[in-house]
């Protein structure tokens, strides 16, 4: 039986400062890239795609599927296994102009480092230690479905639960070590994820209320025209750079069919075109905006990034205080960072929201950067530590819940655990809520229970004479 072909490991000239693929690979934007050793493997366009990186180069390679998949595995349905013909000669693979367009290589990513920090003492300090952040250039549907996942979600859960949908759903492709029993299955289609089941099956894999916005969103998109109706949202202005750079043959042809249209198409409609999908809000919309679609001045504001604007940028100070974070204050956010970085600031937020997770803290403190490490988020494990600050609600939001107030917290497999907890603590169900419970008592801790229709958290409080359980249901 034939395995995949592996070709030799070619090379482009990279430095550090234009692309560090063990910053960019795990912060937060892509979720399919698994590290062996010290190199980065990721399924993309019916490869395995290998990366990994010296101080001068990028070193690369693809593996191409075989004829069959390894038995005594179970056998994909016929549709997934991939046609012999998918074996080109060295000088057919377009391994290079997909690898230029999936990392954004066209775009000086130094001279955009030297233009904010020259416009930002603040980035300027904060990004000595991150250099070679770029924001990649994924399919857009890949986006769309990976960023619905994200939802009240934590890095390595995304990445599971993307994987998850890969090896049910995907087209299988071969293996990276021969023998070693890892199969990798490229991104499953629209039409894949439209099917009778299969929100049924995702629920049973732990997907829970996401399940169902990925059917209805996959649904809605193959309805709709399928991904070349994603590809239509794209920025005209990042197509043209990749047509000028080297598109792989098959995705320059897309490209100019789905952009060849009479009115242009803007940030703003592709963005509102992505909010009447399921499962996605203002922030989820411009992850696919600005990760998917080309949009580089989309900025996706979370608490975290709410935080930082506040924190860094006194964003809201000296006007009226709101308790909510809603649509308007995530536009206003993305407005403020937009006057300061210009139409490359989705990037520039990349970089500070990347020094500001606790799992690069020795990163930041090495850099002199300071204030990293608010959040952390990777490998199941979730600590933050927050105070309210001036009455302005600086909440942390884990899964469903909000806490104010100085705390510690903890997670793992769903249970949380809080401590040294001061002042008044609150627990909100942050979508759709149905019940606030201002709590005066210590927290001993808050456990989830999902079922296929509702999500329910649990609150155990302590107070002098007595213990009890309050539940708060969305």
């Amino acid at each position: 039986m034939a395995g995949p072909r592996i070709p030799e490991w070619r090379k482009l000239p990279m430095s550090l400062t234009e692309l560090c693929i063990d910053t960019t690979l795990r912060c937060g934007q892509a979720f399919r890239w698994r590290k062996l050793g010290d190199e980065w493997h990721c399924t993309l366009q019916g490869r395995i795609l290998s990366v990994k990186q010296d101080s001068t180069h990028l070193h690369y390679r693809a593996t191409w599927p075989s004829t069959s998949p390894p038995l005594p595995l179970p056998t994909p349905p016929p549709s997934h296994i991939p046609s012999p013909s998918l074996s080109p000669s060295e000088e057919e693979d377009d391994t290079l102009p997909l690898l230029t367009s999936y990392f954004n290589l066209p775009i000086s990513l130094s001279s955009l480092y030297r233009t904010w920090s020259s416009a930002d003492p603040n980035f300027a300090r904060r990004s000595s230690s991150f250099a070679g952040i770029r924001i990649l250039n994924q399919p857009a549907w890949e986006a769309l479905v990976a960023f619905i996942c994200s939802s009240n979600n934590h890095i390595s859960r995304i990445s599971s639960m993307v994987h998850k949908l890969c090896v049910e759903y995907g087209p299988y492709l071969g293996e990276v070590v021969a023998g070693d029993g890892e199969r990798w299955h490229d991104f499953p289609t629209p039409d894949a994820l439209a099917g009778e089941g299969v929100e049924h099956r995702l629920r049973e894999l732990g997907f829970g209320y996401r399940a169902g916005y990925l059917v209805k969103t996959a649904r809605m998109v193959r309805d709709n025209g399928g991904e070349a109706w994603l590809r239509g949202l794209r920025n005209p202005a990042s197509v043209a750079v990749e047509l000028a750079g080297g598109l792989p043959e098959e995705e320059k042809v897309k490209a100019e069919n789905d952009n060849d249209g009479e009115g242009a198409i803007t940030y703003k409609a592709a963005h509102e075109a992505l909010l009447t999908l399921s499962g996605v809000g203002p922030k989820v919309a411009d992850c696919v905006c600005l990760m998917g679609l080309g949009w580089h001045e989309a900025v996706p504001v979370d608490t975290h990034v709410w935080q930082i604007a506040q924190r860094d940028y006194k964003f809201g100070r000296g006007k009226s205080k709101t308790k909510t974070f809603n649509k308007a204050v995530h536009d206003a956010v993305g407005d403020h960072f937009r006057g300061i970085w210009g139409e490359y600031a989705g990037w520039a937020q990349s970089v500070l929201f990347t020094a500001n997770l606790r799992s690069f803290a020795e990163q930041a403190a090495a850099g002199g950067g300071g204030g990293g490490g608010e959040a952390e988020e990777g490998e199941g494990v979730k600590k933050e530590e927050e105070k309210a600050e001036e009455g302005m609600v600086t909440a942390v939001k884990v899964e469903k819940i909000k806490v104010e107030a100085k705390v510690k917290i903890e997670e793992a497999e769903g249970v949380r655990k809080f401590e040294k907890i001061e002042d008044e603590v609150k627990i909100e169900v942050v979508e759709g809520v149905q019940k606030l419970e201002s709590i005066e008592h210590d927290i001993k801790d808050v456990k989830k229970e999902e079922t296929d229709d509702r999500e329910a958290y649990y609150v155990e409080v302590t107070g002098p004479r007595r213990s009890k359980r309050r539940k708060v249901q969305a």
